[in-house]
Parts: C-alpha cells; sequence; structure tokens
C-alpha cells in the first residue's frame, strides 16, 4: 500500500496517468458508440433477447458504481491500494464502459426522426449536454474524479477539510446533480432515435434515478451536515424546477 508520508512511485504515476487516459478514451468510445453506431438503422421484430442482454450488460457497468459507492467497499479498497483507490474505480469503469459499448446488441426499429429547426435543436441541446458534463465535471476537479490528483497528494488529505461545503456556483447551483443532467441531454436530445439508442437511454437514465437517492443517502451520512446545507440551498435534484 502506498504510504501517505512519500511522493508517489514512478509505477503508482503510471497507473493513475493511464487510468485517467483510460477514462477519457472510455468516454469518448462512449460518445463515438451512441453518434455513430448506435445510429444505423436496422429492419425486423424487435427481439426481447437483445433488449435482456442490453439490460445485463448495462447493469455490469452499474452493479460496479454501486459496489464502489459504499464506504465499506471504498475502505477495504484504499487499505489494499492505499492512495491508488480511485484509480482502481476509474480503470474498472471504464474497461465496463467499453465492454458495454462494444457488446451493446443493436435493436431493430426507428423512434423518431427530427429535420428541420427541430433537429437543429436537438443536436444544440446534446453538444450542451457534453459541454455541461464536462463543466461539471471541471467544477469538482477532473484531475481528482480521474484518480490523479490523489497519487499526488499522496494519499494524504490533509490538504482539504474534511467536510468542505459543497459548489453552490456554476451548474452545481442550478441542480444537484448536473453531470447527471447532462447525461440525460446526451442520450435523449438527438434528432436521430433509433430503438438502439433508446434502449441504451432508457436503461441508463433509469439507473441514474436509483443512483441519485442511494448517493445522496451516502453523502448525508458522511459530510457531518456538509451536504444537507447543500441540499436546503439547491432544492432540486436533476432537473431544475421539476426534480
Amino acid at each position: 500500500m502506498p504510504s501517505p508520508t512519500r511522493p508517489p512511485s514512478a509505477a503508482e504515476r503510471a497507473v493513475a496517468w493511464g487510468g485517467a487516459a483510460a477514462f477519457a478514451a472510455s468516454l469518448l468510445y462512449f460518445l463515438f458508440s451512441y453518434d455513430v453506431t448506435f445510429t444505423r438503422d436496422l429492419d425486423g421484430a424487435l427481439k426481447t433477447g437483445d433488449v435482456a442482454w442490453d439490460v445485463a450488460l448495462f447493469s455490469l457497468f452499474a452493479l460496479h458504481h454501486s459496489l464502489f459507492a459504499r464506504l465499506g467497499i471504498r475502505a477495504r479498497v484504499q487499505r489494499s491500494f492505499g492512495a491508488l483507490e480511485r484509480s482502481v474505480y476509474v480503470w474498472i469503469a471504464s474497461a465496463l464502459l467499453i465492454l458495454v459499448c462494444a457488446y451493446w446488441r443493436p435493436v431493430a426499429g426507428l423512434v423518431w426522426q427530427m429535420y428541420g429547426l427541430s433537429a437543429w435543436l436537438l443536436r444544440l441541446a446534446h453538444v450542451f449536454g457534453v459541454g455541461l458534463s464536462v463543466a461539471s465535471a471541471a467544477a469538482i476537479d477532473i484531475w481528482d474524479l480521474a484518480g490523479v490528483r490523489q497519487v499526488a497528494a499522496g494519499g494524504s488529505k490533509e490538504q482539504d477539510p474534511p467536510y468542505a461545503e459543497f459548489k453552490t456556483t456554476g451548474p452545481y447551483g442550478l441542480v444537484r446533480h448536473p453531470i447527471y443532467l447532462g447525461w440525460l441531454l446526451i442520450v435523449f436530445a438527438v434528432p436521430h432515435m433509433t430503438m438502439t439508442r433508446l434502449v441504451f437511454a432508457v436503461i441508463s437514465s433509469v439507473y441514474v434515478l436509483i443512483a441519485i437517492p442511494l448517493e445522496e443517502r451516502s453523502l448525508l451520512a458522511s459530510t457531518a451536515g456538509a451536504y444537507d446545507r447543500y441540499r436546503q440551498k439547491v432544492r432540486f435534484r436533476l432537473i431544475p424546477r421539476l426534480y
């Protein structure tokens, strides 16, 4: 286990930066899959077996995310890997996202096809969703999310307050989960919605709706009132004035 009192080794830096690269590659591969591969129109009847396969495949990715969100699991991983705890999560999550996109089974059918102004508005909302997700990640430190910051700090958390107040500016002043809001825009704001895309959009969005209250319960239990104060300032979880 890496020591929090010494500089990170070359191997630890390589693992951390490799994880950050894998993180970026997996997101780019998802965007390529969703905007290119998943847009192919397929004729024929919808096969429930294909949908069931896709549900099971995404559930594998969601299960990993849910397990690593548990404080007990994170503590065990940190005991084994120290400052590389976040990098371990990032490596596995990135590999699973690539796996999901690579083995996603196409589903026959076209849900909608927009043209003209409505198509351009949806494309703009789609791009805005990407930008919102990136900006929201940057607001809470992309390098921290990617696992690089923890290794650079040698695993020490002494430089940050243990229960710092949550940001109420930028995207986090609008809703409490702007990354997820960006995700919804990415998967639904498209002018060409194939059934392959819709299955992915619905499955991933159901997971988001399930994950949000679980994540908030964990934050309420682990931040000594800081998240509760943030929740009182920013009322809406995901969609302004709605939810």
